[in-house]
Formats: structure tokens, sequence, C-alpha cells
């Protein structure tokens, strides 16, 4: 559809103008992140509260009865991740991660006066995101925090504080740093595969496809390293809604985020996956992006060949012309 196809919504005083610099990338970035989030914590509500309430699994707090269900997660999440990048992609470049906007101010030329407009928008985008599924999946929680027994804050339960934050497995016994290093690796790995699907000096993506090659990578981080603490790899997609889930009434568990087997977790999905997606982007440049420039630098750029001259008619100034008007003149003697 062209663009004169499609009707302007505001016109004249109505800062349309203005939305065509920042602001206007704010607000990619915010709407971009609320898709993000709204299909993400969406399938973790599905999975977690609204499938068992409906009665379709064992029973009402029943989820996740083989390790094959994680996928239901994995795979939710990489679509979250691929429509939000098609959603912001044109205006902004669809950050929706602070860790990919920090990495790109460090390593590819972004912007510094952005970092801290996108990620506010960002998080602001998780947030809001996060309350519209609550909204729609309150019944579901309400009924499911009911039935469930053992530990609660204000009647819900770690297991639906899930649905909108992470926290670390139990295995770790309240040690941070294991948690911490998972973060920091797989975020690395996602800024680091971001950093190959958008290189056009390497095997780029074609066409834009580049979003869905993305959400892949998000599912492949997942399946291999969501369960020690959730995969957060993004601090807004985890600051947000765990800030809504602090307002909503889980308490503890969400801010500063204390359990069972963990105390003041919060500041791990926020400040590992910055520190990986820093090391993800360094890492592909030092071992890949570089050699790519100094290939490029050694043979120098592809030098197109000149089109070929389209065939012209015969005329005064070709050689098929003179040959005409030769021919025409021995007639003529």
């Amino acid at each position: 559809m062209s663009d004169d196809a499609i009707p302007v919504l505001l016109r004249g005083g109505s800062g349309l103008k203005s939305r065509g610099g920042l602001w206007g990338e704010c607000l990619a970035e915010f709407l971009g992140t609320l898709v993000l989030i709204a299909f993400g914590d969406g399938v973790v509500a599905m999975a977690v509260a609204a499938l068992p309430g409906s009665g379709r699994t064992q029973g009402p707090t029943t989820f996740f009865l083989g390790t094959g269900d994680w996928l239901l997660i994995t795979w939710g999440w990489a679509m979250a991740v691929v429509f939000g990048v098609y959603v912001a992609g044109g205006v902004s470049g669809a950050h929706l991660n602070p860790s990919v906007t920090l990495a790109f101010a460090i390593r590819r030329r972004f912007a510094w006066a952005k970092v801290l407009p996108y990620m506010a928008s960002q998080v602001v985008g998780a947030f809001v995101g996060a309350a519209l599924v609550l909204a729609v999946y309150a019944a579901a929680i309400g009924a499911f925090d009911g039935a469930s027994k053992g530990p609660k804050v204000n009647g819900h339960t770690l297991a639906s504080f899930s649905i909108f934050a992470t926290f670390p497995a139990p295995y770790f016994n309240g040690n941070m740093w294991g948690p911490l290093l998972d973060q920091v690796v797989g975020t690395m790995f996602l800024l680091l595969l971001i950093a190959a699907v958008i290189d056009l000096r390497n095997t780029a993506v074609q066409a834009n496809l580049g979003p869905l090659v993305i959400g892949f990578a998000v599912a492949a981080i997942g399946m291999s390293y969501g369960a020690n603490a959730g995969y957060a790899i993004n601090p807004a997609r985890d600051l947000g809604p765990r800030l809504l889930a602090w307002v909503s009434g889980w308490g503890d568990l969400a801010v500063p985020g204390n359990g069972g087997w963990f105390s003041g977790y919060m500041w791990v999905p926020i400040v590992g996956p910055l520190i990986g997606g820093a090391l993800g982007v360094i890492v592909y440049d030092l071992f890949i992006g570089d050699v790519l420039h100094a290939r490029l630098a050694r043979v120098g750029p592809a030098v197109p060949e000149p089109p070929e001259a389209p065939a012209r008619p015969p005329g005064p100034d070709t050689t098929e012309g003179a040959a005409t008007r030769q021919q025409h003149f021995r007639r003529a003697r």
C-alpha cells in the first residue's frame, strides 16, 4: 500500500511533525515493547493459570507436566519478539531491550543522547503490556492463586508472580552469582546473534525476515538457558512487569525480589543483561566483524560491471546507418 493511500490520523497543529524525530522513536519503542510483553507474559499466563483453570490440564493448579511443555513458553516468547520487532522496526529499529540500546551505543554508533529516552520508553511499554495481561487474566490468576497451596504474599503465589517477572531456580540456594552469570551469558548470545543477523557484510538475512530469525534466537536461548533464571535477557522485560506486580499486590516477591530461597533478586535481571549485551556485540566484532572489515579493506568493494548499452535502431551516427547510406550512394551511381 502506498503512502498516499494511508490517511494521516492527526494533522495541522497536532504535533505530527515532532513525532518524526526522537519522540516518534520513543513511541515506537513503547508500542513495540508493549506488544512484546503482551504476548510474552500472555503465553506464561496461559500456561500457568488459564489452561489449568479452564479445565485443559489435569487439575486447576497443574502445569508443566513434562519438559516438552516448556516449548509453549519458549515459542510464545519467540513470536512475541518477532511481532514486537515488526511493529517498531521501521521507526526506531525496534531495540525493545535496554541491553540492545546500550550495546548499540557502545559499538554501533547509536546516539548516546537517545539511550535513556529509549530505555524509559521500553520500561513503560513493558509496564503497560503487563497491565494489559493482568486485566485480561485477572480471573484466571485469582482462581489459580485461590486453589494453590503453600506460601502466599497477599494471597498471591510465586507461580503466579512468574507470569510477570523472573526468579532463580532453587538449586542456586540463594547464591546470586549463578543467576547473574546465566543472564550475562544468555544476553551475550542474544546480542551476538542479533549482530550477526543484521550485519550486511556477513550472511545477512534477506528481505524482511530479520525479526523472524531474531525470534528463533530468543527461542534457542530459552530452550538452552531458560530454566536457570527465567531467561529475562532484557531489563525492561523484567523491570516493567515486576513494578506492575509490585503495585498489584505481589509485594516483596516483586520488589526487592524476596522468596523462599532468594532475597533482593530484582537487580540481577537488570545488571546481568546490560553487561552481557555489551559483551555480546564486542565479542562479535572482535571475532567476526573486524575480520569482515579487514577483508573488505584488503580487496576493496566490489565494482559492478557497467551495464551494456541498449541496442539502437540504425541512424546517421551508427555503423548500420553508415552502411545503408553507402549502399544508397552506389545505387545512385
